[in-house]
């Protein structure tokens, strides 16, 4: 019986798909998200971002703000398939909510503005998805508005994303009078009309029977291009079928080597029921991908998508609520029940889970089980952390973690109370076990609690809600960036003697060490260690102590104490004693001569740069300018975009605490700006250190 029934669940994997929606801010994400879930059914009514009502925005910090913040999980069902989608957020304080949602889909549908086309947040959440090997397809939003045009996005693709873009629609009218579009695989319209919620199908209209024969042939001569089979129907018959196309497309999408780009109109219901069919047709279904990798004691292991296999899962969100703490698990292999025991690989630690729920937003459904494939929430699990593998205890086995960034910008916080000192250190912990990408700490120079994040609206918001959520009254200061400290000018030859002798047994190290800055700071390689001792001289466990010993020493440089980054450092020689030297030994000594190189070489304030995309209307770009400039802004570029001016520039984070509110006094409430981590540079000697512009 239990055989029959993973044959049945198997079979059912073939049907589901695990996906994301990803974008820049307002290119319509939770619109197109709340459309899904209306056309399947999985809703009665369609909610709408301004009016506060929409399924995956549920928290009251984003109706308030109209943004997405935090991640959303539902699920609906389509043509016979089950779709769990994620909807992601779009600001660029939020990306490791993004990062976390990418680790666990198999594929993703990335969203883009018809009049903007690939805007900055596009560009990093395409660059996350490709380290995670997520497929995707595009869908071009917004057609219906002034300006927009389906080839210009389509271009933008091109240029910005490297990838070719392969158009499987061509729009029937622009801008007001966008109703529909032509299907080029099946040669079909698709128009809606008025308040109909499901499109209408006909011929292609005669005005665009033309053009759509050749943005066919377009497509057909693209994808031959790029995938065998086609290009061999496409010599022999000088076309390709429908149904070729089809396979060749899904290829291409899975492989990466071409994104099949869908146009429509969210808001105003128009494309959404093909971009779905798409959905189907072209993304990857947990059989689809890859057997995920795992290791367990040095040994890689591989875990297919099969309800029969071992358990195996990645917590990849954990979130408190009025009924309890829920952890978001994406199953990979095997099945889960109900009061099963499972692993926390990590922390080598068993837990009971409770209950299995089936996630719609804020609501759930109890089930019974989850099997491979699956993305659902459980109760019942006290300290599993974002980012551990639970596993079979039988069978274990441990996921790479999602990466999680630097935070860039820290605010002193406090309640204001000292009753509520308890409550609000216990607030601070749970925020930080929900959100990996804020840090909490304790200055010990002034012994403040320190809140560190990857934005000003990524603190503001978590201020807020422990504001709204605990029921405590806090006080934050204002928030200060993270500096870093880099070498200038290093030294050679540095020699270090570490000898301690206090009755027994000794330490004695002895070592000299070449240090250098690296070529770039702030990149990928912050520090770089190497030996060239020869002979012998210092045995290779002691090498490695040297190392660790460089890397404590890193933590605070000698400017500000601030961490060191982009140095080069060098074990050149050393020596032991037979008795007194140690791992220990070496390691303190390597700590010891790296502090005193920095001290005695050249060592420059590093401040972190942001990358800053302005949109603002052609009247008013004089004023930002100026005020950009006076920020210490350097402007890398400007484009004239219908009526408006998008500037691109970078500038110290530092110069943006309180940008948005003269940007909006400067532009009449017009103008809009978007910001996202560009590497460190030096802080310049006429600059007051820690005293930003306002």
């Amino acid at each position: 019986m239990r055989t029959n029934l993973n044959h049945h669940l198997t079979d059912q994997l073939t049907g589901v798909r695990n996906l994301g929606i990803l974008a820049h801010v307002d290119a319509g994400k939770t619109t197109i998200t709340e459309r899904i879930l209306y056309i399947t059914g999985a809703t009665y009514k369609r909610g709408e971002v301004h009016d506060g009502t929409t399924v995956t925005d549920f928290d009251s910090q984003e109706r308030d703000r109209g943004i997405t913040i935090f991640a959303a999980a539902v699920s609906c069902a389509w043509d016979g398939h089950r779709i769990n989608l994620i909807d992601t957020p779009g600001h660029v304080d939020f990306s490791d909510e993004v990062e976390r949602s990418l680790r666990v889909l198999d594929g993703a549908i990335a969203v883009f503005d018809g009049v903007a086309g690939v805007e900055p947040q596009s560009e990093s959440v395409w660059r996350q998805a490709d380290r995670y090997g997520v497929p995707r397809i595009a869908f071009v939003n917004k057609l219906d508005r002034a300006g927009a045009d389906l080839d210009t996005a389509a271009e933008s693709i091109r240029e910005r994303l490297r990838v070719v873009p392969l158009v499987v629609q061509l729009p029937i009218g622009r801008e007001d009078g966008f109703t529909g579009v032509v299907d080029l695989l099946r040669m079909r319209s698709l128009v809606w009309t008025g308040d109909r919620d499901t499109p209408r199908e006909g011929t292609v209209p005669d005005t665009l029977r033309e053009e759509a024969y050749r943005r066919r042939r377009l497509l057909e001569e693209a994808v031959a291009e790029l995938h065998p089979m086609a290009l061999e129907e496409f010599c022999a018959e000088s076309a390709i079928s429908a149904q070729t196309l089809a396979v060749a497309l899904r290829d291409l999408t899975r492989t990466g080597e071409g994104v099949p780009v869908l146009c429509g109109s969210a808001y105003r219901n128009r494309g959404i029921e093909p971009l779905l069919d798409a959905v189907t047709a072209y993304l990857p279904s947990p059989t689809n991908v890859p057997a995920v990798r795992g290791t367990w004691d040095g040994a890689v292991r591989e875990r297919a998508a099969d309800p029969a296999a071992p358990f195996a899962a990645l917590a990849f969100k954990v979130s408190s609520t009025a009924t309890g703490r829920l952890t978001y698990l994406r199953v990979y292999s095997g099945t889960i029940r109900r009061g099963d025991a499972v692993l926390d690989a990590g922390a080598r630690r068993t837990e009971r889970v409770g209950r299995i729920l089936r996630v719609q937003a804020d609501r759930h459904t109890e089930v019974d089980l989850a099997v491979a494939g699956d993305i659902v929430a459980v109760v019942g699990l006290k300290a599993v952390r974002t980012g551990a593998t639970l596993c079979a205890p039988a069978e274990p086995l441990l996921f790479e973690p999602p990466s999680v960034a630097d935070p860039v910008v820290s605010m002193a916080v406090e309640a204001r109370r000292s009753t509520d000192t308890d409550r609000f250190a216990s607030a601070l912990a749970r925020l930080a076990e929900e959100d990996p990408s804020l840090v909490v700490r304790t200055d010990p120079e002034t012994g403040q609690t320190v809140l560190s994040g990857m934005g000003e609206l990524h603190l503001e918001v978590a201020v807020e809600k422990i504001r709204r959520t605990h029921g405590l009254d806090v006080s934050a200061g204002r928030p200060q960036v993270a500096y870093r400290e880099t070498v200038v000018r290093g030294v050679s030859g540095l020699l270090y003697r570490h000898v301690k002798q206090e009755g027994g047994a000794g330490q004695f190290a002895h070592v000299v060490l070449d240090v250098e800055p690296l070529d770039a700071t702030g990149g990928a390689v912050d520090f770089v260690f190497h030996s060239t001792v020869v002979g012998g001289r210092v045995p290779r466990e002691y090498v490695r102590a040297v190392e660790a010993g460089c890397r404590d020493a890193l933590v605070e440089g000698p400017l500000g104490g601030h961490p060191v980054i982009g140095l080069r450092v060098t074990l050149t020689d050393g020596a032991t004693h037979a008795k007194d030297s140690s791992e220990m030994a070496f390691r303190t000594a390597g700590r010891l001569a790296l502090r005193e190189a920095l001290r005695t070489g050249v060592m420059a304030l590093l401040e972190p740069l942001a990358e800053v995309t302005v949109t603002v209307p052609d009247d008013a770009i004089g004023g930002v300018l100026g005020d950009l400039s006076a920020r210490r802004g350097r402007v890398s570029g400007s484009t004239a975009r219908a009526g408006t001016v998008v500037i691109t520039a970078t500038v110290p984070l530092a110069e943006l605490f309180g940008y948005a509110t003269r940007l909006r006094s400067r532009t009449q409430g017009r103008g809009t700006f978007t910001t996202r981590p560009s590497g460190y540079a030096p802080v310049p000697s006429t600059v007051s250190y820690g005293t930003p512009s306002r």
